[in-house]
């Protein structure tokens, strides 16, 4: 079976949680938009910080096919159709606990990961929708940037490819799976920033944690990696079940 045979069974079942009432149960608001208690809202918000992979960029599928390139060269299971299912509601700690992957290898693989993946970021394309609501966004004054474990250069690669790079102000990389929150608090510092001003826009648990932990508001995608049901356990400031909820989010905050 391909790749992309498997993982469209597991996409059509994320876009179905993500529309289905239980999943916006999680969020306790009649904005089925807004998942944290509404004082969250009571700042507007002038700064958007993006993730890049299953936010921005569709790149799930090169990202398993790389991903199990790499098993063999460093001794851990290729992920399984099974595997990958079951993972959409682990938490990103929980997922490498359950990978059996020393962390001590962790940064190898991902620099290796980078380097693979620049022979395939050309062939990625933008979620459907994102590319529009990045140039509204932008249009409209707010201030845009990218944190992601990806490189910078692959990263903007694809910007130019997708005519997207002079809508981002920067595009910094994150050394380490799980260290987002102290790029963010970095930023926060260099920019100036309010934390109570900036979003940040992600598809995994790691990235709503990032938030929490640099005091910013965090937005969740559906659209990505993680379920609906697990990032909402983790308690999102909002949970978006397609790009355009985007901008209703931040003209709403205003």
């Amino acid at each position: 079976m391909v790749l992309s045979e498997w993982v469209r069974p597991f996409r059509d079942e994320q876009r179905n949680q993500g529309r289905s009432p239980a999943a916006r149960l999680h969020t306790k608001q009649p904005n089925p938009l807004i998942a944290a208690p509404p004082k969250a809202a009571s700042v507007g918000i002038t700064t958007i910080i993006f993730d890049f992979d299953g936010t921005i960029a569709d790149s799930l599928m090169a990202g398993l096919k790389i991903t199990n390139r790499l098993a063999k060269e460093f001794g851990f299971a290729p992920v399984t159709p099974e595997q990958l299912r079951r993972w959409q509601d682990l938490s990103s700690y929980e997922i490498l606990k359950e990978a059996r992957i020393p962390f001590f290898k962790l940064p190898r693989i991902l620099r290796r990961f980078k380097a693979e993946m620049n022979q395939e970021v050309l062939t990625l394309q933008a979620f459907p929708g994102m590319r529009e609501v990045l140039l509204q966004l932008q249009s409209q004054g707010y201030r845009l940037g990218i944190v992601s474990s990806n490189s910078e250069q692959n990263v903007r690669d694809f910007l130019r490819s997708q005519a997207l790079e002079s809508v981002f102000e920067f595009v910094i990389s994150c050394p380490r799976v799980l260290g987002k929150s102290k790029v963010l608090k970095r930023l926060l510092h260099q920019y100036h920033l309010v934390p109570e001003t900036v979003l940040y826009v992600g598809d995994e648990t790691r990235d709503i944690d990032a938030a929490h932990q640099s005091q910013v508001r965090s937005a969740a995608v559906t659209w990505g990696f993680n379920s609906p049901r697990v990032l909402a356990q983790h308690r999102p400031s909002f949970l978006l079940h397609q790009p355009e909820d985007l901008t209703q989010i931040v003209q709403s905050a205003d």
